[in-house]
């Protein structure tokens, strides 16, 4: 399972929409690893006068590299996440996670981090089981 939801946040879905606080509250409870990861990420380009940060720490196990899968596989998690942070996730391999401000996302950093080319050039033999 993706995401432990809790009653009251399924019964307002069931209801209608539900507030973008209230879902990043359960993806930051539900993916710890995933959620710690995007903060440190976030955090070290907001501490910069870069365009963009990146991790590429490979998750300690199974279940952490799990995590990172499910929240940046599933759009409307990577969205409220995005949303929430206020940049541009993008994300290779099985646990490269880079962030990148609004205003990068037209740049050549950006297109060739999101490149085929660029997911190409980060392979190696011991990524190739992730």
């Amino acid at each position: 399972m993706s995401l432990t939801v809790p009653p009251a946040l399924l019964d307002a879905a069931e209801a209608g929409p539900v507030d973008d606080a209230e879902f990043v509250a359960c993806v930051r409870d539900s993916l710890p690893y995933a959620w710690q990861t995007v903060s440190r990420v976030v955090a070290d380009l907001e501490a910069s006068e870069g365009t963009f940060a990146d991790d590429s720490t490979p998750p300690p196990s199974e279940a952490e590299r799990g995590q990172l899968l499910r929240a940046l596989a599933s759009d409307a998690i990577r969205g409220s996440l995005e949303r929430h942070f206020g940049v541009k996730l993008a994300f290779q391999n099985c646990h490269r996670v880079a962030a990148f401000r609004p205003s990068a996302v037209d740049s050549d950093r950006y297109r060739r981090f999101i490149s085929t080319r660029g997911q190409l050039l980060n392979q190696s033999p011991e990524l190739r089981d992730c």
